[in-house]
């Protein structure tokens, strides 16, 4: 049977081959007048090959987005999702993306949840790793729902990863240990462990805190990443850490902290701040994790009776209270007397 002209056209291929029926339509014309074809699939039946087309005559969908495969969703979603996060992030997702090896070239609208799962229990890696390789899942699926790639989230019903909930213990700084970072504050960058113990900074928040968004004269900086409620957040500047920050502020230098010493540059970053910490800790004798500067913030906020809502709004953690949520009028006048609430 002929097809209407512009309909396009079915064909059985030679060999021995599980789909021998192809359907294709012309896209175009080229220079030399030879027609240009997009396929839109193959199919073991002639019945399967006719349904085939005429569905797509009826509500045609991008063949490309048809066809696009794993590393291509991945390649799309990588260029959006890197710029909005911190290097040691990238890395991460880049480390979970080298172990989906067997998806790179399958279609993505052909990845079932056993594909999903095989890749994860394949993968030669502990639970962490494993849980990220889920997480590169799930938002490769909530972007190509959100573009229309895929129809349904296999990445949901995939349950590979059973680990129970991590517990990441958090130490905050004693009082003797605080005063004997101020003892050594001339050493490099005991500064801006004090500076984060005072402003409750997460430490990627910091090490890329930029010069334009610190206010001298107003006593505030505006910083934040992750979450909704942590970004573009602002904190009061305490008057205990003020003089360091002056130290350090050069409106030359795009940022607050770089390392002059940096064999890759003098931008500061998570990976080169956690070197320095460690650093210190070994030199002070002292046993801490970046991420207890920010921790020993929110203890010290909490013995010093800093409004709770507050404390949330300066450290960027979500407020559930409803009344509070909607709540914008929050002056700098209130967040800078609840935390000079804070004593050395």
């Amino acid at each position: 049977m002929k097809m209407p002209n512009g309909y396009g056209n079915i064909a059985k291929l030679s060999g021995k081959r599980r789909n021998p029926w192809r359907v294709r339509k012309t896209k175009g014309w080229s220079e030399d007048g030879k027609q240009l074809y997009i396929n839109i699939g193959y199919y073991k039946t002639r019945e399967e090959a006719i349904n085939a087309l005429s569905n797509y005559n009826q509500n045609p969908y991008d063949i490309e987005t048809n066809s696009i495969t794993f590393s291509e969703v991945y390649k799309k979603w990588s260029e959006e999702h890197f710029n909005e996060i911190v290097p040691s992030a990238v890395r991460t997702w880049k480390s979970a993306y080298s172990y989906c090896k067997p998806l790179y070239n399958m279609r993505f609208k052909d990845i079932r949840v056993e594909h999903l799962e095989g890749t994860i229990n394949a993968a030669t890696v502990g639970q962490c790793t494993k849980s990220r390789i889920k997480s590169l899942f799930n938002l490769l699926y909530k972007y190509a729902l959100k573009h229309e790639i895929a129809d349904k989230d296999y990445a949901s019903l995939c349950n590979s990863v059973k680990s129970g909930s991590k517990i990441i213990e958090r130490i905050p700084f004693t009082e003797e240990e605080i005063e004997k970072l101020w003892e050594n504050i001339d050493y490099p960058f005991v500064d801006m462990i004090l500076i984060d113990i005072y402003s409750g900074w997460r430490p990627q928040e910091l090490a890329i805190l930029k010069t334009s968004d610190i206010d001298l004269e107003t006593g505030i900086m505006k910083g934040g990443l992750k979450t909704d409620a942590g970004k573009n957040r602002i904190v009061p500047i305490h008057s205990i850490i003020k003089p360091l920050i002056e130290k350090r502020y050069n409106p030359n230098n795009e940022f607050l902290f770089n390392d002059e010493d940096g064999q890759q540059g003098t931008f500061m970053t998570y990976d080169k701040y956690r070197g320095r910490f460690n650093k210190i800790m070994k030199k002070l004798n002292m046993k801490h994790r970046p991420h207890d500067a920010r921790h020993t913030f929110i203890t010290l906020g909490k013995q010093f009776n800093m409004n709770e809502y507050i404390l949330k709004l300066i450290v960027g953690h979500a407020i559930k209270d409803i009344t509070e949520k909607v709540y914008t009028h929050r002056t700098i006048e209130e967040l800078k007397i609840e935390i000079e609430k804070i004593k050395q």
